[in-house]
């Protein structure tokens, strides 16, 4: 395969949220450090097919060399729409692989992919791979990820492009790490068994990104709880935790197709709205202090995200400070803030 610089990526590596999280995670998972990989099958089919439910087969080439047998398929509901992205998201499903493998032992894995083959349109993809390390930076219960320049080729070892993608650690290695089962319920979840502190976490942090595209409550039509999260834990009072995930639509990434829920009459997907309950103000205000401790962490995922280019890195620093500004103190955190939350 051929070499990629990552030259923006800082030689000093971001401090994860708990010493725990390195130590626990599966080997893909462990390091933020990219890769560089190669993923060789038909993609043209799948793209031409991604409405039909199409998948197709091929090899994985990890940065050893390491090639393991894969199926691909289309994943999520907007962005496999070929009106919105160019390319899909996909679902890489693995077959055997070797032990020395980066690989081994993943079982499927959502893949990230590109939207756009625009100039300039990874910017999107890499604010969102940034969102996700941001959420790392406050709290080990969050989806870790791993940021790849993939070479794709067609199924016969042509290329076609290189482009940056990022793989999402499973649900279940997130439970593992943090000594929790996974929660699958198609049932309404009472706001009294939802965590405080994690509630209020979550709440603030897609505050924090102008994320509206989601609910810690309610699931999607047929799909398991929640709308753009995963659920950990278990269905007590305080004891379930919502992990959220896809935040393509929040205001820090801006991508073209992304609009704010009708229902919240928002100028813009770029105008906050804090959705968190007012049942977890105490816990919001506690949150939010960690939320200024750590952001220079925060801010710093920006500077260490490989492709990323200084006027994408300038916009949404000055995004993120906005939210920043308004959490300075407690007093601001409930004048600012929860005055909208939710009851």
């Amino acid at each position: 395969m051929k070499s990629i610089s990552f030259a923006l990526l800082a030689t000093a590596a971001i401090p994860l949220a708990a010493k725990a999280q390195a130590q626990a995670a599966s080997p893909l998972f462990s390091s933020d450090q990219p890769i560089h990989i190669a993923i060789n099958a038909p993609l043209n089919t799948l793209i031409r097919n991604r409405a039909l439910g199409t998948s197709v087969t091929g090899t994985l080439v990890d940065p050893a060399g390491q090639s393991t047998p894969v199926t691909l398929s289309v994943r999520s509901t907007t962005r496999r729409n070929s009106d919105i992205c160019d390319f899909p998201p996909l679902r890489v499903t693995f077959g055997r692989s070797s032990p020395a493998s980066l690989f081994a032992g993943q079982s499927k894995l959502k893949l990230v992919t590109h939207c756009g083959s625009a100039a300039g349109a990874q910017q999107y993809e890499l604010l969102e791979y940034s969102a996700y390390r941001m959420l790392n930076q406050l709290t080990p219960r969050s989806f870790r990820v791993r940021l790849a320049s993939i070479d794709y080729q067609d199924g016969t070892g042509r290329p076609m492009f290189t482009r940056y993608g990022f793989f999402i650690e499973p649900l279940k290695d997130v439970g593992r790490r943090n000594g929790l089962k996974p929660l699958h319920t198609q049932a309404m979840i009472p706001i009294g068994d939802l965590s405080p502190t994690d509630s209020a976490r979550y709440a603030l942090f897609q505050h924090m990104i102008a994320n509206h595209d989601w609910s810690m409550r309610a699931p999607s039509a047929g799909k398991d709880c929640c709308h753009n999260a995963e659920m950990l834990g278990a269905l007590a009072p305080g004891a379930a935790i919502p992990i959220p995930y896809d935040f393509d639509y929040s205001g820090l990434v801006g991508a073209p197709y992304a609009v704010p829920p009708e229902q919240m009459n928002l100028a813009s997907v770029k105008s906050r709205y804090y959705r968190g309950f007012c049942a977890h103000n105490g816990q919001a205000v506690a949150v939010a202090q960690q939320f200024r401790a750590a952001q220079p962490r925060i801010l710093g995922v920006l500077a260490q995200t490989p492709g990323l280019d200084s006027r994408t890195i300038s916009r949404a620093a000055s995004f993120l400070n906005g939210f920043f500004a308004d959490i300075a103190t407690d007093q601001d955190v409930g004048a600012k803030v929860l005055k909208r939350c939710a009851g």
